[in-house]
């Protein structure tokens, strides 16, 4: 995969077809646990300061650009990545693609309730898929045996975790082989988005590079993670300009 680096931390200049034919290649494989990191700008900024996540997006099998930030450093930066492959997309895509092929799928994350919202929402706008199990991502530690149980019985294709960036990039690496599930990814709030808690932004606003600006009016909640676009920002122009990460 050809990849560049926005601010030290790497990036593969993929696209969602792409990105969709190596996770159906890596499941027709079956040849070991392959870890799918989807970077946004708040990404690069915490990889700055937490050397373990960027050496697991180092090491990661694909890591696609996730957000409107990425391609606008791109750009300026000159590392031309042109195409968004966001977890959000993948999860609806890898459904489609699931009621098509018979993938099957494992939600976990997020609060009570919501992945088996989701899961019950995208089944019904994917007649077919096969989401195989849907469970909170509020355990304790003691119950983690009984989370990895319930996977590895559901035996999933695809292992959706929604922890929140760097808890599920590092339960993943933590995990993946004792999981066995052919491919895993961290894919943020997307379960909150398909459950229909969280109103995803109209079109407009994703082509223009503003989700970060509804998500912000929608879930005041969210201002730590929006909060770190300025800094982005910053980081960005600093290496632009001065040479300087």
């Amino acid at each position: 995969m050809d990849s560049v680096h926005i601010l030290g931390l790497r990036v593969d200049r993929s696209d969602m077809p792409g990105a969709l034919a190596s996770i159906e290649q890596w499941i027709g494989q079956g040849d070991g646990p392959r870890h799918v990191v989807t970077a946004d700008a708040s990404m690069v900024v915490l990889a700055h300061g937490d050397p373990e996540l960027a050496r697991i997006v180092e090491n990661a099998d694909l890591v696609t650009p996730d957000g409107a930030g990425i391609l606008w450093a791109s750009k300026l930066l000159r590392s031309q990545i042109t195409s968004k492959v966001s977890g959000v997309d993948l999860v609806s895509e890898m459904c489609r693609l699931s009621a098509q092929h018979g993938y099957r799928l494992y939600f976990l994350g997020a609060a009570p309730e919501v992945a088996a919202e989701a899961a019950r929402n995208l089944e019904a706008r994917y007649p077919g898929a096969k989401i195989v199990g849907a469970r909170d991502g509020y355990f304790k530690p003691e119950e983690e045996n009984d989370v990895i149980q319930a996977i590895r019985e559901a035996s999933p294709d695809v292992l959706f975790v929604a922890f929140g960036i760097p808890k599920q990039e590092k339960w993943i690496t933590r995990l993946k082989e004792e999981l066995g599930v052919p491919v895993s990814l961290g894919i943020g709030g997307s379960f909150d988005v398909y459950s229909g808690r969280v109103k995803r932004a109209p079109v407009w606003m994703q082509q223009h590079g503003l989700e970060w600006l509804y998500r912000l009016y929608s879930n005041p909640k969210k201002i730590a993670k929006v909060m770190t676009l300025p800094q982005f920002a910053i980081m960005t122009l600093r290496q632009r300009f001065l040479g300087a990460s």
